[in-house]
């Protein structure tokens, strides 16, 4: 299923969060639906902000919700994902708000309206009117982080009319000398990926000189490195995803002295 815009942000959240309480109030302070035209401005002043924290404390609770649906589809947000935490929402908006006009609003009177008509004529007319804001804010901070990866996004461009990679920099693990391509190995969210571009590693050293050079064949991230090993009384690094790294000794002072220097 195609991917939905949705940004992950907890302080972007809480935001929408706030901007949510906002927008109660005001809608029920100047639209005045039903029985709000009722209170006098004090009464209002009392009584309508509450509303807004009760949607905003709401939306606030169904985060960690978020999160975990977030972490459990591999951090992956889909259209599907985006209807279930809205209706989750609307579902424990309705329950606060509806205890909160029992227990607060009409406490002690005797013909409070019945759930079937809080129901459609209040409740739904309310979140018909509220929820396209919430729609709205979240798509827009998916499609601003969208862009603002994509912005961050470096190419690894092929020769001639041969495929070309984009990623973020923190993506890319290391580069390996294959003929004549080069091997990307890369993180796509949490799972490993390689792809094989037709170029010169010398070209991509050239194109990208905060990766180092570990070895004729590779070149590597330091942002990825793990830990030293030798193997067969060979140096090398173990990188993200258990990739090894290996390190000739024409690189290997330059490649420690950079690795020390980016670790500390």
């Amino acid at each position: 299923m195609k991917e939905y815009p949705f940004d992950h942000s907890l302080k972007h959240h809480l935001l929408v969060g706030l901007a949510l309480a906002v927008w109660i109030f005001v809608f029920l302070y100047f639209t005045e639906p039903l029985d709000v035209n009722e209170f006098n401005n004090s009464e209002k002043l009392m009584y309508l902000p509450v509303y807004g924290l009760i949607g905003a404390l709401c939306y606030i609770i169904m985060l960690p919700l978020q999160s975990y649906m977030y972490a459990r589809s591999e951090k992956k947000w889909t259209i599907k994902h985006e209807v279930l935490f809205n209706l989750a929402f609307i579902a424990f908006s309705f329950v606060l708000a509806r205890t909160y006009y029992i227990y607060v609003i009409v406490y002690g009177e005797s013909n409070p309206y019945t759930l079937w008509y809080y129901t459609t004529s209040i409740f739904i007319p309310a979140i018909m009117t509220i929820l396209p804001i919430v729609l709205l804010g979240r798509w827009a901070l998916g499609k601003y982080k969208n862009k603002r990866l994509e912005d961050a996004k470096i190419e690894i461009q092929g020769e001639g009319n041969y495929e070309s990679l984009r990623l973020l920099f923190n993506d890319l693990i290391c580069v390996q000398s294959s003929d004549n391509y080069v091997e990307v190995s890369f993180l796509d969210n949490t799972t490993l990926k390689k792809q094989l571009i037709r170029n010169k590693l010398s070209v991509i050293a050239t194109s990208f000189p905060e990766l180092i050079r570990t070895h004729r064949s590779f070149l590597m991230n330091p942002y990825h490195f793990q830990s030293w090993k030798t193997e067969n009384s060979k140096l090398g690094i173990v990188a993200s995803q258990d990739i090894f790294i290996p390190i000739s000794k024409t690189y290997a002072t330059t490649v420690k002295a950079t690795i020390n220097s980016t670790t500390k």
